[in-house]
């Protein structure tokens, strides 16, 4: 590599690289994966019928069972970095394909700078003399805080159990099912500028934080507005916060609980835009905070799409400079590791973003085929949003729920009228 090297360039200590990582107690490692192929049998290919009586033939899992034992260091928690390797790469050659599974510490770098460096690995193995992306390394931040989280002998353990039944499945979503969602989202707020809304759609998309289309996600480099003002407001609720509030509703219908049961739903914000001044687009690091939102499931479930994805649109774009400073202020009088989970059965966990550039990355085959993540942090109401292959403003959600949740999701016809596809 020229211009930036990652390979030449010392990680600093665990417990300086990532205030906010610890905070959010990501104690076991991100694990990715790309999946090529060298042709088509791999999608369309039919899959084996699931016997299940509880399981439409339809909703057959295709790369799901591909993926399982293809990560190095799975299920490792981010504490070991310590001692053991801060990232693992792992090849794996199938039969009309190349998966590479790669694992990293969640504590030295958050999905902005994974997706960065993994994009940048492909651009160098397929020749490319310099970094089309630079990352930027300084380290004069507030997220390197001086303060040390003090652990037990042995180090932290995983705060929820890895044993537990659970059912995985990923929801695709096309362009116009989301902007249907988003129409419904704002209407109790713009009525009467509905169908406006709806047509400024036509140039509506996923984004990286540095303004960079990712909708295409390598077909094209179409610009598309920012979808946060330069006072980081919007007057609309977006196109993810619609989808994360309809998901949010169903999975509490189909768990069943009790209307005066508070429900919970956490979303990763990515924080270097955020901060006056900015960070760098490119800040190699761990630069996110979680914002939690809650409403009662009676209340919840008795009002419309838009009164969830209000709450939600809220909660994120007010999210700004003196919050985040805030939320590492408190942190630094009390250190602790936040407990990821969902230890009250109501709560859901939203990570991975429609707007990380994951499909932008080419070794020399081609684009990928699928993007699919490992066992980290897998748990009942872990979700994780990818931007669908098909690009254009098109989400995959991978859903992790217990079974009988699933099957309510999965028969709830809210949900299900806007999934065109389902692994």
């Amino acid at each position: 590599m020229t211009s930036s090297n990652y390979s030449n360039t010392p990680f600093p200590p665990l417990f300086l690289t990532s205030l906010l990582l610890l905070a959010a107690s990501k104690l076991t490692l991100l694990v990715m994966s790309i999946l090529y192929a060298t042709m088509q049998a791999s999608i369309s290919s039919k899959p084996k019928q699931d016997t299940s009586p509880s399981t439409p033939f339809f909703l057959q899992p295709t790369f799901l069972n591909a993926s399982k034992g293809s990560f190095a260091m799975d299920k490792t928690l981010s504490y070991s970095g310590h001692s053991k390797p801060l990232m693992a790469v792992q090849v794996t050659e199938l039969k009309d394909g190349i998966f590479i599974g790669c694992a990293v510490n969640h504590a030295v770098t958050d999905g902005t700078s994974f997706w960065n460096f993994f994009n940048t690995f492909a651009e160098t193995c397929k020749g490319s003399k310099k970094i089309s992306k630079s990352p930027d390394f300084s380290r004069n931040t507030m997220f390197n805080s001086p303060v040390v989280l003090k652990c037990p002998p042995g180090g932290p353990k995983a705060t929820f159990s890895g044993d537990e039944p659970l059912r995985e499945r990923i929801f695709h979503f096309s362009r116009d099912a989301i902007l249907k969602l988003k129409l419904r989202a704002n209407s109790s707020n713009f009525m009467s500028n509905s169908a406006e809304i709806f047509g400024k759609q036509s140039n509506d998309s996923w984004k990286i934080v540095n303004g960079e289309s990712n909708g295409n996600n390598g077909l094209g480099n179409g610009k598309v507005a920012p979808l946060f003002s330069e006072s980081g407001k919007t007057a609309e609720i977006s196109s993810f916060q619609s989808l994360c509030a309809q998901l949010w509703i169903s999975v509490t219908r189909a768990r069943k609980l009790s209307p005066s049961k508070m429900t919970t739903f956490r979303m990763a914000v990515n924080c270097r835009h955020r901060l006056e001044p900015r960070l760098d687009p490119y800040y190699f690091g761990n630069a996110i905070q979680s914002i939690p939102t809650v409403a009662l499931a009676g209340k919840l479930l008795s009002n419309d799409l838009s009164f969830g994805a209000d709450l939600l649109h809220k909660n994120v774009v007010s999210h700004g400079d003196d919050t985040v400073r805030k939320g590492i202020a408190d942190w630094e009088r009390e250190p602790r590791l936040f407990p990821l989970g969902n230890f009250d059965g109501a709560s859901i966990t939203m990570g991975s973003s429609p707007r990380f550039p994951m499909y932008d990355n080419d070794f020399g085959w081609g684009r990928p085929v699928a993007v699919r993540s490992g066992g980290a942090n897998k748990f009942d109401g872990k979700i994780s949003a990818f931007p669908g292959r098909d690009g254009n403003g098109s989400v995959d959600l991978e859903v992790v729920l217990s079974p009988d949740t699933m099957i309510g999701l999965e028969n709830d016809d809210e949900f299900m009228q806007y999934v065109s596809g389902i692994v």
